[in-house]
């Protein structure tokens, strides 16, 4: 069987030379729109997106909002979990886990993710569609760019930046809702209420962020201030999915000859009519022809462009797809590799780990401190007293009494209340002593080791218990 013949798309020497100027003005890329397959997938996951951003935050569990980052009770409730500061570890083992998922998808998909549910490129895609209604097709807007300054053009900017800053003043007063809960936060816009300088600030910052970087930066974001576009490369491999030009079909292209195709003419041009429309559609402007570049996205819309016109000239679709460098080569495409595997064994294990840990943890924390301004105090019924301040949180769903006891020191006694009584991610702090006559202890030592136990009274259940130290003379 002959090999099949590759093609060399390595840029020329004379263009390899080339330098770019790092501050030069931005070219405006004016994307057309297209209808096809994989912008309907974009369509539907666009929907469920936003639906999911804008909408959680109105939804109630219980007596509380849902989803609400509680900054000022530091509470992170996520429909029935509720995280508190302690749960530090947890937030950060859920970050590590988003890692190895991009990981384990960039790896199988290339850059699938940027390409569907990026939030820059998401906003983005919005951002797009409201220009195109206020302003026309691609044409039609590179033509008013160009036009002198008229009432038409005011009329139609105007109506687009308006449409910009709706969607962006939204995304920030959701986003803040989620630290204030959105039901009090919306009437105290519109009614003028108390809503806070950070409030303010925070709804501000997010409005501006949203309209300059999905309305005039995009492209810019995603090519120049992304990480991810730089070190993507060291996750792909050959046999890695990626949106690609197939070079060996499509070349040389050129515009179709209907009488050279009539007569049989044997040195006819590849499948590429060389039409542009692959970049026309690009949302960052690159050629796909020209091979894998850092700025594609995988959105696939060149796909769906190209597609289209194979269509038309009754030719095979997929000139332009989703494949691997290995199959653009005529070698066999493996789905099942060595670092795909470890990428996401690595991502179950975390995954698994993480939810054993969210299921199984105490729904109650003990926080001990002993009053540090005096080691033990001696009162006048002759007894050892020592004083500590404990802080209880009940971080369960449901109110519980709780019972406090100690062990680890016989003769030792608790001055205080032994009973508590906490309602759903309360928070108590209460000071309490302990107490125990010199002839009854036989420390050999300063210190003896103690521990505090919490006892559920409803069901008798031991829930947690805390080590701690009682101080006393030397005996």
């Amino acid at each position: 069987m002959s090999e099949i013949p590759v093609k060399d798309v390595t840029p020329k020497p004379e263009k390899s030379s080339e330098t770019v100027n790092m501050y030069q003005k931005r070219e405006k890329i004016y994307v057309r729109e297209i209808e096809g397959l994989f912008q309907k997938i974009r369509t539907w996951s666009l929907w469920a997106l936003m639906l999911g951003y804008f909408g959680t935050a109105w939804l109630d569990w219980g007596d509380r909002q849902a989803v609400l980052f509680d900054l000022p009770a530091r509470q992170f409730h996520i429909f029935n979990v509720t995280f508190w500061p302690q749960d530090f570890m947890l937030l950060s083992w859920a970050l590590i886990i988003c890692a190895f998922g991009l990981f384990t998808i960039t790896n199988f998909a290339g850059r699938v993710w940027c390409g569907y549910t990026c939030p820059q490129s998401a906003w983005s895609f919005i951002f797009m569609w409201i220009e195109e209604r206020a302003e026309g097709s691609r044409n039609a807007r590179i033509k008013l760019d160009k036009e002198p300054l008229s009432a038409t053009k005011v009329r139609k900017k105007a109506i687009k930046h308006i449409g910009w800053l709706i969607v962006a003043f939204w995304t920030g007063v959701t986003f803040v809702g989620y630290f204030t809960p959105i039901r009090e936060l919306v009437p105290d816009i519109f009614t003028f209420g108390d809503i806070g300088s950070w409030g303010l600030f925070w709804i501000g910052f997010f409005t501006v962020a949203t309209y300059v970087n999905a309305g005039w930066m995009r492209e810019q974001v995603c090519i120049y201030m992304c990480p991810y576009a730089r070190f993507q490369s060291v996750m792909y491999d050959t046999d890695t999915l990626a949106v690609s030009y197939d070079f060996n079909r499509g070349e040389p292209r050129g515009k179709r000859s209907k009488k050279a195709k009539a007569e049989g003419d044997t040195n006819q041009l590849g499948d590429c009519v060389d039409c542009s429309l692959c970049v026309q559609v690009c949302p960052t402007g690159i050629d796909i022809r020209d091979g894998l570049q850092y700025q594609c996205i995988g959105c696939a819309l060149c796909i769906d462009a190209c597609d289209s016109i194979m269509e038309k000239l009754d030719k095979p679709k997929g000139l332009i797809r989703y494949t691997t460098e290995n199959e653009l080569e005529g070698k066999k495409t493996h789905i099942l590799r060595p670092r795909l595997f470890g990428y996401a064994a690595a991502l179950i294990i975390m995954i698994g780990g993480l939810g054993y840990s969210i299921v199984s943890r105490t729904p109650f924390e003990l926080d001990i401190e002993r009053d540090r301004g005096r080691l033990y105090q001696l009162t006048v019924n002759d007894t050892i007293q020592n004083a500590y301040t404990l802080k209880l949180m009940n971080m369960s769903q449901e109110a519980h009494t709780y019972i406090l006891s100690v062990e680890g020191l016989d003769g030792l006694r608790l001055l205080g209340n032994t009973e508590y009584s906490l309602d759903v991610n309360q928070l108590h702090e209460t000071t309490i002593n302990l107490e125990i006559d010199p002839e009854e202890t036989r420390m050999s030592a300063s210190k003896a080791n103690i521990e505090f136990v919490i006892t559920n009274k409803e069901t008798g259940e031991e829930v947690t218990r805390e080590e701690s130290r009682f101080i006393a003379p030397r005996a």
